[in-house]
């Protein structure tokens, strides 16, 4: 009996040493297949602390650093990736799907294009949008007439109303080649200084790249079309820098610079903005200019007329700043690539931003350029700065970088006194646009999401989605303006992607 009784002792504390094991093994899968819903509540504070009174904005919910990342808040774990609908972790098998693979980058494509297509659908359903709590045209009139609003913060408050209610529509393109129309991909538009005209560069189906300008004076008819006119040169080269240059009167001339290939030097080539016109083919005068150096970077026209007829490369570690007319060259040289560049109009000097994250001047009336002491004003950035851009009192200066920063720098004390948050960038090199008239900041990001930024207080506006399927080779390019098209122009964002040009109108 005592033997019987120690049998079923035994028994019974194997029994709950086994359902001990179970259980803890239960619970080992459930932590590590399954997201607990504690992490929920851990990152709610994070979530509200992001959403401030300037960000309550109902256009902002979905534009917001906290919704963008929220899918990313799971851990990764090698060989598993996290499926946020189904709240928990999937088993990456190789070999067993290979006609089908199942990785990281195929499962994020897949999360951002559903965003993107719900983005789209909400744009489409919300036809009047508020970019601020309380913010409405009647408010606004009537704080203006009772002479709290001054006329530019009243102007610059009712473009941010305008820019939320904005509304796409898709450009139909004329060319006297009808063959040519629409079959090459949109790589680069640039507008002149009066937004008559857009310079696009255009990658063919070869591997090549072709010129056009477009005519904007058709924007403000019912029927939405645009002239493009092409040029018989072409080059197999790939664009690096694009701008406007003011050499015989006000954006007469288009700046190209090209890259290298195989034995062939790099050159910038200065193009008559004439040779984009509807006139017969043989009438066409001949290229300009063209100087061969190593692979330009970025590239500036010089305004003042202290450094008349000047342009300026960025290169592999030295800047080349060129006289057109007389060909002489200034040489500095630096420590990083320049990958971007921009003329002061008040003072003959450059700003220059470097792969390495410094931003220096140059006055390029000095002759020493020995070592480093040309250098006048000098910030940092953690990453490489893509592009900069002066304001027009010339006492600010705006960057951005390939960690997705954009900083407002006061150059008198050479300090960032704003961040303007959102940006999504990671390799590539991307414009910024500035339009202080309208106090607004524009810019795309690699994520194919076009960003509008309050320029006086940073408070991200509008977050526009791509009408197309973001990847490297559809990050869209876009010009902003009040008067597209002239004096008399509409005013609206130019956004071209692929092969079409859209136009997104206030009304």
């Amino acid at each position: 009996m005592f033997a019987l009784e120690a049998g079923m002792k035994r028994n019974y504390w194997r029994g709950k040493e086994k359902h001990g094991w179970n259980s803890l093994k239960q619970s080992y899968h459930h932590h590590r297949y399954r997201r607990t819903n504690h992490s929920n509540y851990a990152e709610r504070p994070e979530q509200e602390e992001t959403q401030s009174p300037v960000n309550a904005g109902p256009s902002n919910s979905e534009n917001s650093p906290s919704s963008l990342t929220q899918n990313s808040v799971a851990p990764e774990l090698p060989g598993f990736y996290y499926d946020s609908e189904k709240n928990r972790y999937f088993r990456l098998l190789p070999g067993h799907n290979n006609c089908n693979p199942l990785t990281k980058e195929r499962i994020q494509y897949k999360a951002m294009e559903c965003k993107r297509l719900r983005l789209l659908e909400e744009e489409e359903k919300q036809k009047k949008k508020t970019a601020r709590a309380g913010l409405n045209s009647s408010m606004l009139l009537q704080r203006r007439q009772l002479g709290l609003l001054s006329s530019t913060s009243y102007c610059r408050l009712v473009h941010e109303l305008k820019v939320n209610c904005m509304q796409r529509r898709k450009i139909e393109i004329h060319s006297p080649d009808s063959s040519v129309a629409g079959t090459s991909n949109f790589k680069i538009i640039v507008a002149d200084v009066a937004c008559e005209r857009i310079f696009t560069v255009n990658d063919v189906e070869h591997g090549g790249c072709k010129y056009g300008i477009i005519n904007l004076s058709g924007l403000g008819k019912e029927s939405l079309t645009v002239e493009m006119y092409d040029n018989l040169y072409f080059t197999n080269r790939k664009v690096n820098s694009v701008c406007w240059a003011s050499l015989t009167h006000p954006d007469s001339h288009v700046l190209l610079c090209l890259m290298g290939i195989a034995e062939t030097p790099g050159c910038a080539s200065l193009l008559p903005a004439s040779l984009f016109s509807n006139s017969n083919p043989g009438d066409r005068p001949g290229m300009l200019c063209s100087f061969k150096i190593s692979t330009a970077w970025s590239c500036a026209w010089c305004l003042n007329p202290q450094a008349d007829n000047c342009f300026s490369t960025g290169l592999t570690r030295r800047v080349l700043v060129t006289n057109v007319v007389t060909g002489h060259r200034q040489t500095f040289g630096t420590s990083s690539d320049v990958l971007a560049q921009q003329f002061a109009t008040q003072t003959p000097v450059l700003y220059n931003g470097c792969r390495s994250g410094e931003i220096f001047s140059i006055d390029v009336r000095q002759r020493n350029r020995k070592g480093q002491s040309w250098k006048a004003i000098r910030l940092f950035h953690d990453s490489a700065v893509t592009s900069i851009r002066l304001l027009q009192a010339e006492h600010y200066l705006i960057a951005a970088d390939m960690a997705g920063k954009i900083k407002l720098w006061d150059l008198r004390t050479a300090k960032c006194v704003k961040q303007y948050k959102g940006h999504h960038n990671e390799y590539a090199v991307l414009p910024l646009h500035v339009n202080e008239e309208e106090g607004l900041l524009t810019a795309v990001g690699q994520d194919c999401y076009t960003r509008i930024w309050s320029l006086q207080d940073a408070y991200l506006l509008r977050t526009i989605p791509s009408p197309h399927p973001s990847s490297k080779d559809a990050i869209p390019s876009v010009v902003f303006s009040s008067r597209l098209g002239g004096s008399r122009g509409v005013p609206g964002l130019l956004m071209a992607v692929k092969q079409d040009l859209y136009h997104f109108s206030y009304n």
